[in-house]
């Protein structure tokens, strides 16, 4: 699935200067490793539905097995300390070192046998871990990553000069850390560093898992069908708290949502909820719903937060401008796209706004090929819009008590009449400030 940075700025994935992103709280990494290849996969949405499918696999298995993974006990040190073994130079050890040759290596290189002591531990401790990860996930059979991962591990750890490493394995003699400080500097050093690629390749699926289960994520029924088609319940942010969760369908013949209601009555979150829906699920990770039902999508697409260029000279409205006439070269080729659309023009006066929405919304509907979510205030131009049977009319409502806004945060069909703005003035005492000037 194709996405640009600014969806990703959109949905809020990634961290920038005003926020903590949505990927920083799925990060349950043990390693910066780790960290660096689950960047990677929240990155790199999938396209196929066969690869989902063996990524949400690989993820449900790590669930199974999440307690084990818990207690391997490789930690971001450990590999810290192995990756900085194999840039340290110590004093040349022999190839063949006698019991009396280690312990004159140790009376004349005491500084050079510590570290080397210190550092062969934390290999064995990682060897022995990935064995024990070994052999309880070879039973997991049928899932191509797994056994991927387990065929390239398990290929490793069993070298010979390996085999005697087990869970009761201590480095006591000088000759033993010697001889496996030897080993591992001079004829195995490629292979460890293939072996902490593949563990902070798993300590990702483990973040990917814990973050599933953490959050309550569900993984989606995918449907193969070459029409888009999106069906969610109970979908809801999965940073907010206690949210309020919502149903939607978009299907070919129902395609266009058109969402009305008042400032902070939800549209806005409800868009993100949707696009990280969308983007969640073709990650393979699963996403915040109850239930979700989806067709592979080959784009997802946002205009949420668009932003004037002082230095180029443009105008926010230009941006607008631009950023709808690129959705519209995109998803003009007869793919599956989702575009989610906030607050349409809101740089110009309300006329211009409403003749530019009307146009713009009457020339999208046109495409069944794609899905649609689009919000509004222009609450006017829905008239002209309900001939359009493919087009659904949603919107939040606000109820107002005593001068108090009420949000019910609850999608419901319709178009909203709600004009709050002067209130939200009023009730915030700026009408009270400007009459006292």
């Amino acid at each position: 699935m194709q996405v640009d940075k600014i969806t990703l700025q959109d949905i809020g994935l990634f961290d920038n200067g005003e926020y903590i992103g949505l990927a920083s709280h799925l990060n349950f990494c043990k390693t910066n490793g780790g960290k660096a290849y689950l960047d990677h996969y929240l990155h790199q949405p999938l396209g196929s539905l066969s690869l989902i499918e063996h990524r949400q696999q690989a993820i449900q298995s790590f669930i199974h097995n999440i307690a084990l993974v818990d207690a391997m006990k490789i930690s971001n040190g450990t590999c810290l300390i192995i990756e900085k073994f194999f840039e340290t130079s110590f004093k040349s050890i022999p190839t063949q070192i006698s019991y009396t040759g280690a312990y004159w290596y140790q009376f004349w290189n005491k500084a050079d046998f510590s570290l080397l002591k210190y550092s062969v531990e934390h290999l064995v401790i990682f060897i022995q871990s990935l064995k024990e990860w070994v052999e309880s996930f070879e039973k997991e059979n049928g899932n191509p990553v797994i056994e991927k991962m387990v065929a390239n591990i398990n290929k490793l750890v069993t070298h010979p000069m390996l085999a005697s490493i087990d869970q009761q394995y201590k480095t006591t003699s000088p000759q033993q850390i010697l001889n496996l400080a030897y080993f591992f500097i001079y004829n195995f050093k490629n292979n460890i560093r293939s072996l902490l690629d593949y563990f902070y390749d798993l300590d990702a699926l483990y973040s990917l898992a814990k973050a599933h289960s953490n959050y309550q994520f569900t993984f989606p029924s995918w449907v193969d069908d070459t029409k888009p088609y999106l069906s969610v319940t109970h979908a809801v942010h999965p940073l907010v708290q206690h949210a309020i969760g919502n149903d939607l369908t978009l299907s070919p013949d129902h395609n266009f949502l058109f969402l009305t209601g008042a400032n902070m009555a939800g549209k806005s979150t409800f868009i993100k909820t949707i696009g990280i829906v969308v983007y969640l699920s073709h990650i393979g990770i699963g996403a915040p719903a109850k239930s979700i039902t989806l067709t592979v999508m080959d784009g997802l697409i946002t205009n949420l937060n668009i932003a004037d260029n002082v230095v180029k000279g443009e105008s926010y409205f230009y941006n607008e401008v631009q950023r709808i006439k690129n959705t519209v070269l995109k998803i003009n080729d007869g793919k599956k796209n989702c575009v989610l659309i906030d607050e349409l023009f809101k740089g110009t006066n309300i006329l211009d706004a409403m003749k530019c929405s009307t146009q713009v919304i009457e020339g999208l509907q046109k495409l069944r090929s794609s899905i649609f979510i689009l919000s509004t205030h222009l609450y006017e131009i829905s008239e002209g819009l309900t001939k359009y049977n493919n087009i659904q009319f949603s919107y939040f409502e606000t109820s107002v008590k005593e001068k108090q806004l009420h949000f019910q945060y609850h999608l419901t069909p319709g178009i909203s009449q709600d004009r709050i703005g002067y209130l939200i003035l009023e009730r915030e005492g700026v009408v009270d400030l400007l009459n006292a000037l």
